[in-house]
């Protein structure tokens, strides 16, 4: 994991330095882009494993960025929004990003969540790899070895938190699962401080799949139900 691949597409160049130093300590490989049409060329010219992206950029926004580098290759995307604004978040998660960070933000925090994406991209390969295993709550029916999701038979695609957040709650329909629970399994977090992490991503997973699915057991978790 150390030597992954990561790309920082931040136009504050104070910010942008201070997260490269940080992640190339950690012994992570750094490439930074300032600006929409570069962060595309340096996407395709450095192969990252990983994008930390700026929402706020010039030339074109981070959502731009964010749908253009998805079309090309999917990859897991860190925004970094100033904005603590929650239809600004799901806008972030629907064209593909997977978690986000609002400034301001704490170097630690950054290692923290670049760390807990990594972790889930390989764990997700190693199910690949394997025989995987299929679930099927009414007419959802969710292929862990692949990682595609079908409703009533049409594909819906989902980005890898959404999925991990759905093959977690499929392991046992009808019964809630906590927002605890869901950060330590899903981002491999040990405190609380993020369920609105967790809540934003239910959000974009509903709209993808249906609200009526997914129930939400007030101030405890979710529950997936076999729908309608």
């Amino acid at each position: 994991m150390s030597s992954s691949r990561i790309l920082v597409v931040e136009d504050d160049r104070i910010i942008s330095q201070a997260i490269t130093d940080r992640l190339k300590a950690e012994g992570f490989t750094l490439s930074a882009a300032y600006d929409g049409p570069s962060a595309v060329a340096a996407f395709e010219q450095f192969e990252p494993d990983l994008v930390l992206l700026d929402v706020m950029l010039p030339g074109f926004d981070g959502l731009e960025v964010c749908r253009r580098i998805q079309a090309s290759r999917p990859v897991p995307v860190l925004m970094l929004t100033a904005r603590d604004d929650e239809s600004d978040i799901l806008t972030g998660l629907a064209v593909g990003a997977d978690d986000y960070l609002v400034k301001p933000f704490r170097m630690r925090e950054v290692v923290a969540r670049v760390r807990a994406l990594l972790r889930r991209v390989e764990r997700a390969a190693e199910l690949a790899a394997g025989p995987g295993g299929i679930s099927e709550v009414g007419d959802l029916v969710i292929d862990r070895g692949a990682r595609r999701v079908m409703v009533d038979g049409l594909e819906r695609h989902l980005t890898p938190t959404e999925f991990d957040i759905l093959a977690l709650l499929a392991k046992s329909p009808g019964q809630v699962v906590s927002r605890e629970r869901l950060l330590a399994e899903v981002w491999g977090w040990s405190d609380a401080g993020g369920t609105r992490t967790v809540d934003s991503h239910v959000r974009g997973l509903r709209a993808k799949v249906g609200a009526e699915r997914i129930r939400t057991a007030h101030a405890v978790g979710y529950a997936l139900e076999a729908g309608q």
